[in-house]
């Protein structure tokens, strides 16, 4: 069987048109540069392409002897200098647009997987830590000391034998004015 029977035409002595899309659509092998990032990258080019029209004027009009030649030399220098300002600017365009919006990665990632099993390390931690309260006591939001709302809360003279040891410590403890002032 040859090629055309398989593409479903005739053969080459019964010859018939093959339909076919004048244009086919590929996928794209890279994803299109962010907005900004294409921005500076079209910046730099020009910058450059500028800059290597003045060095061979530069250097044209040094070989011609011409009076352009030395501010031509100038501008080239300072041209030289901005174009490498405008390739940096693409690099840090590039990193500060990948910090912030993140990169594209495929499902088969390393960094993908290797994020995935740290996350299952901590939740597996969180669990644990999580089942290891629930057998002790937990002070629960809203809970109230025994002395209630309303009671004065002892002073550092009334504390007795713990008051005394945390006075020791270095810790000290506030006095409060009780609840009836």
């Amino acid at each position: 069987m040859e090629t055309d029977e398989r593409r479903g035409a005739a053969s080459a002595e019964g010859f018939t048109e093959v339909s076919r899309g004048l244009w086919v659509e590929e996928p794209a092998k890279r994803y299109r540069m962010p907005d900004a990032v294409r921005t500076a990258a079209v910046r730099a080019v020009i910058i450059a392409a500028v800059t290597l029209i003045q060095a061979m004027i530069a250097f044209l009009s040094t070989l011609a002897g011409s009076w352009l030649a030395f501010p031509m030399v100038l501008s080239s220098v300072a041209s030289t200098v901005v174009a490498t300002w405008g390739a940096l600017d693409v690099w840090v365009t590039r990193q500060v647009w990948n910090q912030r919006n993140g990169v594209v990665s495929v499902p088969s990632s390393t960094a993908r997987q290797l994020r995935r099993e740290r996350r299952r390390a901590r939740r597996a931690a969180r669990a644990a830590a999580r089942g290891a309260d629930q057998g002790g006591a937990r002070i629960r939001r809203g809970a109230r000391p025994e002395g209630g709302a309303g009671a004065p809360e002892a002073g550092p003279q009334e504390a007795g034998p713990a008051g005394a040891g945390a006075q020791e410590a270095g810790a000290a403890t506030p006095l409060r004015a009780p609840a009836s002032v």
